[in-house]
This record gives C-alpha cells, sequence and structure tokens, in this order.
C-alpha cells in the first residue's frame, strides 16, 4: 500500500484519535447532526439490499453495524488506521457480523474495477486529496451505482474560526468541502444532490437533549431546510448529505 506524506499523517492521526479512551470534546455537537444520520440511513436502507456495499473510511465500524441490517449482499470497510480496522474486526467477531474489513488507501484501493452497487462514507472525504477519491470512487462503483457520503462544510466563517482555535482536535490536512469540490463532483457523476444541515440546530444545541424526542429540534430542522433553500443560508451550514450515481 503506497502513501503519500499526507496519507501517512493521516493514518498517524487516526491511529491515535482511536487509541485514546477519551472522546473528543467536538462530540457534544453532533447531536445538531442527528437528522443527517437519519436521512442518511433512510436513504441505504432504501437501495441496500441484495447490494455490494463499500464503506469508505470506515472508522471503527460503527455505520456497517446498521447498513449490514439492510441486508446487502456483500459489505466492506476500509481504512486507513490500523487500530480501527482491528477494533472493526473485534465488533464484527463479537456481534458476528458478515462483514470484511481491510486496511487500504482510499485514494487508491485494492479493489478491481466495476465492484459495488454503493459506496458510502461519513467524514471522509475532507480527510482525502478530494479529486483523487472521487475519480476512485467513480472507478469501483459499477455502472448506475451511486455514493452517499455525509461531509463537513468549509463555509461558515464562525466555524472555520472555532477550527482554527482548536488545531488538535482535527488533522493538519483536512479540508471540509467547499463549491469547487461540489462542482468536480456534479461533473464526474450524474443526479447528483446536496442537502444541508446544521444551521439552527447548531446554535440552539444548548436547548434541548435528545434530538429524537425533542419537538423543539424537529421545529429547528423543518425550520434549517426553509432557510436553506436560500444561497445565503447555505454558506452557515455545519454538513451536507451528498448523492450521486455513476453512468
Amino acid at each position: 500500500m503506497s502513501l503519500t506524506d499526507i496519507n501517512i499523517r493521516e493514518k498517524e492521526f487516526h491511529n491515535n484519535l482511536q487509541s485514546q479512551t477519551k472522546g473528543r470534546f467536538e462530540n457534544i455537537f453532533y447531536k445538531s447532526l442527528y437528522n443527517i444520520n437519519e436521512d442518511f440511513f433512510s436513504h441505504l436502507q432504501r437501495n441496500a439490499s441484495q447490494s455490494q456495499i463499500l464503506d469508505f473510511g470506515c472508522g471503527t465500524g460503527l455505520f456497517v453495524e446498521r447498513a449490514i441490517k439492510y441486508k446487502p449482499k456483500k459489505i466492506v470497510g476500509i481504512d486507513i488506521s490500523e487500530v480501527s480496522i482491528d477494533k472493526a474486526k473485534k465488533n464484527a467477531k463479537k456481534m458476528l457480523l458478515d462483514a470484511e474489513y481491510y486496511v487500504d488507501n482510499c485514494e487508491k484501493t485494492r479493489f478491481e474495477s466495476n465492484s459495488f452497487d454503493i459506496v458510502y462514507g461519513t467524514g471522509i472525504l475532507h480527510h482525502l486529496e478530494f479529486n483523487k477519491c472521487l475519480d476512485e470512487i467513480h472507478r469501483i462503483l459499477k455502472s448506475n451505482g451511486s455514493l452517499i457520503f455525509i461531509e463537513p462544510l468549509g463555509t461558515n466563517p464562525i466555524i472555520n474560526l472555532y477550527r482554527k482555535l482548536t488545531p488538535k482536535s482535527r488533522s493538519k490536512d483536512e479540508h471540509p468541502l467547499i463549491n469547487k469540490d461540489f462542482e468536480y463532483i456534479q461533473n464526474k457523476f450524474l443526479d447528483t444532490n446536496i442537502k444541508y444541515y446544521g444551521f439552527l440546530t447548531l446554535i440552539f444545541s444548548p436547548f434541548y437533549k435528545l434530538p429524537r424526542e425533542s419537538n423543539f429540534f424537529k421545529f429547528l430542522t423543518k425550520l434549517d431546510q426553509i432557510l436553506f433553500k436560500f444561497k445565503i443560508f447555505r454558506i452557515l451550514a455545519w454538513s451536507v448529505l451528498i448523492t450521486a450515481k455513476k453512468s
């Protein structure tokens, strides 16, 4: 497995992250993105049955554990972090999950062309050389295969300021997505859809606990989606859900 300097730094960062027993402080804010995860799994559930699926940058396999319930024909997870893959394998064995895991480079995977019906990932593309990994996803997807990714945006000035003030909380080379990244996806794939999340749900996150049970969160979610119809508010979103198809 050949690795660039950036690949090596990312591997070291995530090996260290997964070796820690204490969670990241930022985790307290992820409840504001509860709806993006629900929409992600809803989309996956509609398309996963009898599909060959790749979890692209699978980490410890948490999303595989849920996706496998949708009865794919085969599900594989890859990650550059040996620590993550070791944890994923141990969890799969403990839970009796029929999933395969490999240490691999998402910019140049081990797989043959046209191998998967679905490639998905969560918070992985912004850690990679964007065009290179999208080209690789295109190569390993079958004709009419689809991708679905959750990724952070790099356009909210307040969130970007927080990122600059807390450099140790993230890898040196990560680059939350901006417009040119979406343009590349749109030029490379068909039926590209970008949906925005995490504006008011993030601002008012101190005022609700469990999003699933909070009417206030549901109200904020609906209001966010109204605001995101206007381009000016999309800049203020935290994350996006990306779906597209290979021709």
